[in-house]
């Protein structure tokens, strides 16, 4: 055992080592560098001995490989949520994600009380077309059962090459029969930006009412490509001299925060869209430049709920503090802690690690820490003229129907949408409102 042992706190001993001899050149009055050298000596060297007794003494053959990546996991579990290791295996899927371009079959999965449940269906997505939807219950991956599996296990199972058929044993919210698809994956590029429903020629519709001139667009993620998509998408509105515009951010995680900075760019002429600061960064600002894609006296009303998020927050914060739109729903998440991914061994995998935090445009403060409640200041708070708080299952029930549907309205007219959405309703009445 001590064969193993040895090699690394040698390691270790010259890293700390050298460490230590820059220490001694600034040493300061107190000694407190030279006694943090040595506190991270003795820290290492235990690290090293458990490594040894787990590797050397444990029931069964151990992966060292697998002993490190959980190390490391264990390191930033105990940090915040957001802080998150990379390994080798899942480099390619989180740089997929970051550009929303996957080779699947179109759904996410969650688990619900241990069973898997479909999240999201992609419009269009091969599963999609085969009649999966949102809420169903999954049973087996070909010949695989998926009861006691955890979500990255059975996303194994779904992933493949590009072109390979797989079949799906699940059944449909509260239906007693399975039902069995035979589903090809494909090449996948998720849509972000979305209207109120696809036209025969795979264009959106984004308006919500032809008479009155009021426009709805979906932000389902903030990727590479959405600044773009949303640019495209006020370039077709600025045609219809539009009478006021919807910016549905509910249930919208995230993602790139340089994304939401150009979305608030092309809507603000003026002014600072977002700063960060944190321990061991610079201080970075973000300021709108001259221009916009969105004619000024057209109002824009940004719907948030719990689960709008990171990306979501900073967007909807710029516009609230430049009074460029009005803030609908509910509270969002909180979520304003900067995660950069810092590449590590040579490349072929990755930390997110939480640096900094963003605070709004005035100056105050988007994420909300372990210990703050409702009275704290945090997050995004809707206009108190148009706060709807839903109740749980009115809420899941109408993220279910969005996620469900090729637009919000893609085979029934706008009445039947807002009746069964009072946020929306609200935010198209207060629309009409000021259209008048």
């Amino acid at each position: 055992m001590k064969r193993l042992l040895l090699p690394i706190l040698c390691t270790l001993t010259c890293v700390l080592g050298f460490s230590a001899a820059s220490v001694l050149s600034a040493w300061d009055e107190n000694g407190g560098r030279v006694s943090r050298a040595r506190e991270d000596f003795e820290l290492m060297r235990l690290f090293a001995e458990a490594y040894e007794q787990i590797e050397g003494r444990y029931v069964t053959e151990v992966d060292r490989r697998s002993l490190i990546d959980n190390a490391v996991k264990g390191m930033l579990n105990g940090l915040d949520p957001y802080s998150t290791w990379i390994p080798p295996g899942d480099l390619d899927r989180f740089e997929q994600y970051l550009g929303q371009e996957f080779v699947g079959i179109g759904i996410q999965v969650q688990l619900q009380d241990g069973v898997p449940e479909v999240l999201t269906s992609l419009p269009d997505s091969p599963a999609w077309k085969a009649g999966v939807r949102v809420g169903d219950l999954l049973e087996r991956v070909d010949e695989t059962p998926l009861q006691g599996l955890s979500t990255a296990e059975i996303g194994e199972l779904i992933r493949g090459p590009i072109g390979q058929a797989i079949r799906l044993t699940a059944r449909h919210e509260n239906a007693e029969e399975t039902y069995v698809v035979t589903v090809t994956r494909e090449k996948i590029q998720l849509a972000t930006v979305t209207g109120v429903r696809l036209t025969e020629a795979g264009t959106w519709d984004w308006l919500l009412s032809s008479e009155s001139k009021l426009a709805y667009v979906r932000l389902t993620h903030f990727s590479r490509q959405t600044p773009d998509e949303f640019r495209r998408a006020m370039q077709a509105l600025n045609a219809e001299s539009l009478q006021g515009l919807v910016i549905d951010l509910r249930s919208n995680p995230g993602g790139l925060i340089d994304a939401a900075v150009d979305i608030a760019d092309m809507l603000l002429d003026e002014g600072r869209i977002v700063s960060m600061n944190g321990r061991a960064v610079d201080e970075r600002t973000w300021d709108a430049h001259a221009g916009v894609e969105l004619a000024a006296e057209v109002p824009i009303a940004v719907l948030m709920d719990r689960q709008s998020a990171s990306a979501s927050e900073i967007l909807a914060a710029a516009l609230q503090d430049h009074a460029r739109g009005v803030i609908a729903g509910e509270r969002s998440f909180g979520k304003g802690s900067v995660q950069n991914v810092i590449r590590m061994e040579n490349g072929r995998s990755a930390l997110k690690l939480t640096t900094a935090h963003y605070l709004r445009p005035k100056g105050t403060n988007i994420h909300r820490f372990p210990d703050y409640g409702p009275d704290d200041i945090w997050g995004v708070l809707p206009d108190e003229a148009l706060r709807l708080q839903l109740e749980d299952d009115q809420w899941k029930e109408l993220r279910l129907s969005r996620d469900g549907h090729r637009g919000i309205a893609a085979s029934e007219d706008i009445a039947a949408v807002l009746s069964r959405d009072p946020q929306l309703n609200k935010v198209f009445t207060w629309l009409q409102e000021q259209s008048q």
